[in-house]
């Protein structure tokens, strides 16, 4: 898990980096969509379960294919939040070992751009 750690801070770092060189407002809130994944929907539902027990917003499973062509299903915890580089590796570390604790997969976060002027586009995710 330290090795995932470490690349996704390091992603976290290349993203608000990313995001702040295009403009994107340095003090919005950001709503961050984690993503988690499993190639047993009934394993993936009773993780979702438990991150909505635990008090996560989570979005409805959905079947996916990955870039073999594997069919999986996935779903989301949803968050509002600063880009603040600590809550965003505390944030990470916290969701790589609920996917350990329920047997998925963690793949990483993506969001969107957020206008200095108040407007959101769709924008970069892992």
């Amino acid at each position: 898990m330290d090795q995932e750690l470490e690349s996704l801070k390091q992603f976290n770092r290349e993203i608000r980096q990313a995001l702040l060189d295009d403009g994107s407002d340095p003090d919005g809130l950001y709503v961050l969509e984690h993503h988690f994944s499993a190639d047993d929907f009934n394993l993936l539902e009773a993780a979702a379960v438990a991150a909505f027990k635990a008090g996560y917003e989570v979005t409805d499973a959905e079947q996916v294919e990955d870039e073999e062509g594997n069919n999986l299903f996935s779903f989301d915890v949803v968050n509002e939040q600063p880009l603040d580089l600590a809550v965003l590796d505390e944030e990470c570390k916290t969701m790589l070992e609920n996917a350990e604790k329920w047997g998925i997969y963690y793949d990483g976060w993506g969001t969107y751009f957020v206008d200095p002027d108040g407007t959101e586009e769709p924008e970069q995710e892992s």
